[in-house]
Protein backbone atom coordinates (compact mmCIF):
# COMPACT_ATOMS: atom_id res chain seq x y z
CA UNK A 1 0.00 0.00 0.00
CA UNK A 2 2.83 2.56 0.88
CA UNK A 3 6.48 1.90 -0.81
CA UNK A 4 9.71 3.04 0.65
CA UNK A 5 9.53 6.36 -1.23
CA UNK A 6 7.91 7.93 1.30
CA UNK A 7 8.18 11.74 1.51
CA UNK A 8 10.15 13.20 4.62
CA UNK A 9 7.17 14.39 6.25
CA UNK A 10 6.05 10.55 6.41
CA UNK A 11 9.17 8.93 7.47
CA UNK A 12 9.53 11.76 10.45
CA UNK A 13 6.13 11.29 11.39
CA UNK A 14 6.61 7.37 11.15
CA UNK A 15 9.62 7.93 13.31
CA UNK A 16 7.84 9.84 15.69
CA UNK A 17 5.01 7.79 16.20
CA UNK A 18 7.18 4.64 16.90
CA UNK A 19 9.12 6.37 19.55
CA UNK A 20 5.78 7.36 21.25
CA UNK A 21 4.37 4.55 20.90
CA UNK A 22 7.32 2.96 22.77
CA UNK A 23 7.01 5.09 25.51
CA UNK A 24 3.42 5.43 25.98
CA UNK A 25 3.26 1.56 25.96
CA UNK A 26 5.96 1.49 28.62
CA UNK A 27 4.44 4.00 30.79
CA UNK A 28 4.13 7.45 29.43
CA UNK A 29 0.54 6.78 28.59
CA UNK A 30 -1.02 8.57 26.09
CA UNK A 31 2.12 9.98 23.96
CA UNK A 32 1.03 8.02 21.05
CA UNK A 33 -2.15 9.75 20.27
CA UNK A 34 -0.28 13.37 20.23
CA UNK A 35 0.81 11.56 16.69
CA UNK A 36 -2.05 9.95 15.58
CA UNK A 37 -3.59 12.95 13.50
CA UNK A 38 -0.65 13.53 12.17
CA UNK A 39 -0.58 9.80 11.09
CA UNK A 40 -3.68 10.55 9.30
CA UNK A 41 -2.46 13.36 7.43
CA UNK A 42 0.38 11.49 6.45
CA UNK A 43 -0.96 8.31 5.33
CA UNK A 44 -4.86 8.68 5.19
CA UNK A 45 -7.17 8.57 8.04
CA UNK A 46 -8.19 4.82 7.68
CA UNK A 47 -5.25 3.64 6.05
CA UNK A 48 -3.00 5.04 8.77
CA UNK A 49 -4.72 2.93 11.44
CA UNK A 50 -3.22 0.03 9.04
CA UNK A 51 0.31 1.33 9.85
CA UNK A 52 -0.12 1.82 13.36
CA UNK A 53 -1.26 -1.52 14.55
CA UNK A 54 1.26 -3.52 14.09
CA UNK A 55 3.33 -1.61 16.20
CA UNK A 56 1.32 -1.43 18.86
CA UNK A 57 0.78 -4.80 18.78
CA UNK A 58 5.17 -5.04 18.73
CA UNK A 59 5.38 -2.50 21.66
CA UNK A 60 2.32 -4.42 23.33
CA UNK A 61 4.55 -7.30 23.81
CA UNK A 62 7.63 -5.54 25.02
CA UNK A 63 5.23 -3.83 27.39
CA UNK A 64 3.57 -6.92 29.09
CA UNK A 65 7.48 -8.83 29.04
CA UNK A 66 8.21 -6.64 31.88
CA UNK A 67 5.21 -6.08 33.39
CA UNK A 68 4.05 -9.37 33.14
CA UNK A 69 3.16 -9.42 37.13
CA UNK A 70 1.70 -6.46 37.33
CA UNK A 71 -2.12 -6.39 36.29
CA UNK A 72 -5.79 -6.79 38.16
CA UNK A 73 -6.82 -9.64 35.31
CA UNK A 74 -10.31 -8.57 36.80
CA UNK A 75 -11.03 -5.38 35.24
CA UNK A 76 -9.06 -6.56 31.87
CA UNK A 77 -12.01 -9.69 31.52
CA UNK A 78 -14.80 -7.10 32.55
CA UNK A 79 -13.63 -5.15 29.89
CA UNK A 80 -12.96 -7.66 26.73
CA UNK A 81 -16.52 -8.95 25.97
CA UNK A 82 -17.65 -5.72 25.29
CA UNK A 83 -14.93 -4.57 23.98
CA UNK A 84 -15.16 -7.41 20.98
CA UNK A 85 -18.41 -6.24 20.18
CA UNK A 86 -17.33 -2.72 19.85
CA UNK A 87 -15.05 -3.67 17.01
CA UNK A 88 -18.28 -4.98 14.60
CA UNK A 89 -19.89 -1.70 15.47
CA UNK A 90 -17.29 -0.33 14.22
CA UNK A 91 -17.16 -1.83 11.26
CA UNK A 92 -20.69 -1.33 10.65
CA UNK A 93 -20.76 2.20 11.24
CA UNK A 94 -17.42 2.22 8.75
CA UNK A 95 -19.60 0.67 6.00
CA UNK A 96 -22.27 3.67 6.39
CA UNK A 97 -20.13 6.35 6.25
CA UNK A 98 -17.61 7.75 3.20
CA UNK A 99 -14.05 7.41 3.54
CA UNK A 100 -13.36 11.25 3.61
CA UNK A 101 -15.27 11.35 7.06
CA UNK A 102 -13.12 8.95 8.94
CA UNK A 103 -10.73 11.38 10.29
CA UNK A 104 -14.13 13.30 11.75
CA UNK A 105 -15.20 10.54 13.37
CA UNK A 106 -11.72 9.61 15.25
CA UNK A 107 -11.97 13.14 16.28
CA UNK A 108 -15.08 12.83 17.62
CA UNK A 109 -14.89 9.45 19.48
CA UNK A 110 -12.04 11.30 21.29
CA UNK A 111 -13.80 14.42 22.35
CA UNK A 112 -16.54 11.97 23.42
CA UNK A 113 -14.09 10.43 25.86
CA UNK A 114 -12.40 13.88 26.50
CA UNK A 115 -15.84 14.55 28.23
CA UNK A 116 -16.71 11.71 29.97
CA UNK A 117 -12.96 12.15 31.76
CA UNK A 118 -13.72 15.79 32.00
CA UNK A 119 -17.23 15.20 33.68
CA UNK A 120 -15.65 13.00 36.09
CA UNK A 121 -13.01 15.25 37.11
CA UNK A 122 -15.32 18.19 37.57
CA UNK A 123 -18.54 16.65 39.28
CA UNK A 124 -17.25 14.65 41.60
CA UNK A 125 -13.92 12.68 43.19
CA UNK A 126 -16.04 9.20 44.27
CA UNK A 127 -17.64 7.67 41.16
CA UNK A 128 -20.46 6.01 42.32
CA UNK A 129 -21.24 4.02 39.16
CA UNK A 130 -17.99 2.08 39.03
CA UNK A 131 -19.61 -0.51 40.94
CA UNK A 132 -22.77 -1.13 38.63
CA UNK A 133 -22.41 -3.90 35.94
CA UNK A 134 -22.97 -2.10 32.61
CA UNK A 135 -20.14 0.88 33.49
CA UNK A 136 -17.59 -1.80 32.62
CA UNK A 137 -19.37 -2.58 30.09
CA UNK A 138 -19.88 0.30 28.69
CA UNK A 139 -16.17 1.32 28.75
CA UNK A 140 -15.36 -1.99 26.79
CA UNK A 141 -17.98 -1.25 24.43
CA UNK A 142 -16.23 2.34 23.69
CA UNK A 143 -12.73 0.93 24.21
CA UNK A 144 -13.52 -1.46 20.95
CA UNK A 145 -15.16 0.93 19.02
CA UNK A 146 -12.39 3.68 19.25
CA UNK A 147 -9.83 1.25 18.96
CA UNK A 148 -10.89 -0.23 15.91
CA UNK A 149 -11.91 3.02 14.15
CA UNK A 150 -8.59 5.01 14.94
CA UNK A 151 -6.18 2.77 17.20
CA UNK A 152 -7.70 5.76 19.91
CA UNK A 153 -8.80 4.01 23.08
CA UNK A 154 -6.15 5.17 24.54
CA UNK A 155 -8.04 8.33 26.13
CA UNK A 156 -11.27 5.88 26.67
CA UNK A 157 -8.87 3.48 28.92
CA UNK A 158 -7.16 6.53 30.40
CA UNK A 159 -11.19 7.81 31.18
CA UNK A 160 -12.24 4.22 33.15
CA UNK A 161 -8.70 3.95 35.53
CA UNK A 162 -8.61 7.14 36.46
CA UNK A 163 -12.05 7.02 37.38
CA UNK A 164 -11.15 4.21 39.09
CA UNK A 165 -8.59 5.58 40.99
CA UNK A 166 -6.03 2.81 39.88
CA UNK A 167 -2.53 3.32 40.91
CA UNK A 168 0.01 4.18 38.75
CA UNK A 169 1.82 0.66 38.47
CA UNK A 170 -1.98 -0.87 38.45
CA UNK A 171 -3.06 1.60 35.60
CA UNK A 172 -0.22 0.60 33.14
CA UNK A 173 -0.04 -3.28 33.95
CA UNK A 174 -3.93 -2.78 33.01
CA UNK A 175 -3.41 -0.95 29.52
CA UNK A 176 -0.70 -3.47 28.94
CA UNK A 177 -2.76 -6.90 28.62
CA UNK A 178 -6.16 -4.95 27.78
CA UNK A 179 -4.02 -3.75 24.81
CA UNK A 180 -2.27 -7.02 23.86
CA UNK A 181 -5.29 -8.61 23.48
CA UNK A 182 -7.49 -6.39 21.71
CA UNK A 183 -5.15 -5.34 19.34
CA UNK A 184 -3.84 -8.80 18.36
CA UNK A 185 -7.84 -9.48 18.00
CA UNK A 186 -8.35 -6.93 15.38
CA UNK A 187 -5.37 -7.50 13.22
CA UNK A 188 -7.75 -10.31 11.34
CA UNK A 189 -10.16 -7.97 10.80
CA UNK A 190 -7.71 -5.14 9.87
CA UNK A 191 -6.25 -7.28 7.14
CA UNK A 192 -9.41 -9.45 5.79
CA UNK A 193 -12.10 -6.75 6.17
CA UNK A 194 -10.44 -3.54 6.18
CA UNK A 195 -7.27 -4.73 3.98
CA UNK A 196 -5.36 -1.92 6.20
CA UNK A 197 -2.52 -4.31 6.46
CA UNK A 198 -0.54 -5.60 3.40
CA UNK A 199 3.24 -7.00 3.75
CA UNK A 200 4.38 -3.55 2.34
CA UNK A 201 2.96 -1.91 5.55
CA UNK A 202 4.64 -4.64 7.96
CA UNK A 203 8.22 -3.96 6.07
CA UNK A 204 7.71 -0.58 7.44
CA UNK A 205 6.53 -1.70 10.60
CA UNK A 206 10.33 -3.85 10.98
CA UNK A 207 12.02 -0.95 10.12
CA UNK A 208 10.25 0.83 12.88
CA UNK A 209 11.37 -1.70 15.65
CA UNK A 210 14.09 -0.54 17.09
CA UNK A 211 12.78 2.28 17.07
CA UNK A 212 9.87 1.26 19.40
CA UNK A 213 12.59 -0.64 21.63
CA UNK A 214 13.84 2.98 22.34
CA UNK A 215 10.53 4.54 22.84
CA UNK A 216 9.98 1.75 24.99
CA UNK A 217 13.43 2.09 27.29
CA UNK A 218 12.58 6.11 27.48
CA UNK A 219 9.24 5.10 28.76
CA UNK A 220 10.23 2.92 31.65
CA UNK A 221 12.77 5.30 32.91
CA UNK A 222 10.66 8.15 32.93
CA UNK A 223 7.59 6.54 34.50
CA UNK A 224 9.06 6.36 37.34
CA UNK A 225 9.82 9.78 37.89
CA UNK A 226 6.64 10.33 38.23
CA UNK A 227 4.76 10.94 41.71
CA UNK A 228 1.14 9.59 41.21
CA UNK A 229 -0.63 12.94 41.11
CA UNK A 230 1.85 14.38 38.32
CA UNK A 231 1.17 11.22 36.59
CA UNK A 232 -2.67 11.56 36.68
CA UNK A 233 -2.67 15.40 35.75
CA UNK A 234 -0.02 14.53 32.53
CA UNK A 235 -2.65 11.59 31.53
CA UNK A 236 -5.21 14.25 31.72
CA UNK A 237 -3.37 17.01 29.63
CA UNK A 238 -2.01 14.62 27.23
CA UNK A 239 -5.50 13.69 26.73
CA UNK A 240 -6.94 16.68 26.22
CA UNK A 241 -3.83 17.72 23.57
CA UNK A 242 -4.66 14.71 21.61
CA UNK A 243 -7.79 15.43 21.46
CA UNK A 244 -7.41 19.11 19.81
CA UNK A 245 -5.25 18.10 17.12
CA UNK A 246 -7.31 15.55 15.94
CA UNK A 247 -10.30 17.88 15.82
CA UNK A 248 -8.43 21.36 14.58
CA UNK A 249 -6.14 19.88 11.70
Amino acid sequence: MFPFDLTLFQWSILTLTALCIGMSKTGIQGMMLLVVPYMAMAFGAKESTGVILPMLCLADIIAVAYYKRIADWKVVVRLLPTAILGFFVAILVDSMIPTDRFRTLMGGTLALALGVMLWSEIFGKENRWMNCWWYSALFGLLGGFTTMIGNAAGPVMSVYLLSMRKEKMAYIGINAWFFLVVNLLKVPLQIFVWDNITWSTFSLNLLMLPVLGIGALIGIRLVRLFPEKAFRRFIQVVTILSVAAMLLK
